[in-house]
């Protein structure tokens, strides 16, 4: 019979090298440890076989390609459909967001008393569609979606809090603009780190 481990763990290295993760950041995706993935990619065990089948699934291969000794250079299907599916959940879900604040909109078109600044309703969908956004960022999209979209977030809810202070109590509060400044830092620093 074949031992599993030495195939496995050459295979699970390959793939993660090829995504650019570090076995810590493997194993954040994971819920393990990154001392458990070492383990693996160094033959000593193998995951029971649900961890095999989200590794695989992980990677966008199957769980056959990852206990396989010998593949061709293209046997590592990249699945055009997985990712184009997958970008389009996240636009429809953005859309929604976008699609509400204007049922909102003009829904508040119809009450008499509407101020003439409930188009802020259009400036809030923003920070919404961030934390939609930011959903699927951490799932599927990495860090450099994650970092930008935190980004915007930060700032669309300081421009979203400056505006409706701003028309509701007639306030110019541009000052809290200044929280921005720290914030993005924090951010940059935190896109920094490595694992």
């Amino acid at each position: 019979m074949t031992d599993l481990k030495p195939i496995f763990a050459e295979n699970l290295a390959a793939l993660r090298k090829k995504k650019g993760w570090t076995q810590l950041e493997l194993a954040e995706r994971l819920n393990y440890s990154d001392k458990a993935v070492s383990k693996w990619e160094r033959g000593e065990s193998l995951p029971d076989v649900t961890i095999l089948k989200q590794i695989a699934d992980l990677f966008e291969v199957t769980v056959d390609y990852m206990l396989t000794q010998d593949h061709e250079p293209a046997a590592v299907p990249v699945s055009k459909r997985k990712r184009r599916n997958r970008a389009m959940i996240t636009g429809i879900s953005a859309v929604t967001v976008w699609l509400i604040a204007s049922i909102v909109y003009f829904s508040l078109g119809f009450v008499a008393s509407v101020p003439s600044w409930s188009w802020v309703v259009f400036l809030a969908a923003v920070p919404v569609c961030c934390i939609v956004l930011l959903v699927f960022s951490a799932l599927w999209w990495g860090k450099r979606w994650l970092f930008t979209t935190v980004s915007v977030l930060i700032w669309s809810l300081l421009a979203c809090a400056f505006f409706t202070v701003f028309f509701a109590a007639g306030l110019n509060i541009w000052l809290i603009f200044v929280i921005g400044i720290p914030a993005q830092i924090i951010v940059f620093l935190w896109a920094g780190m490595k694992s």
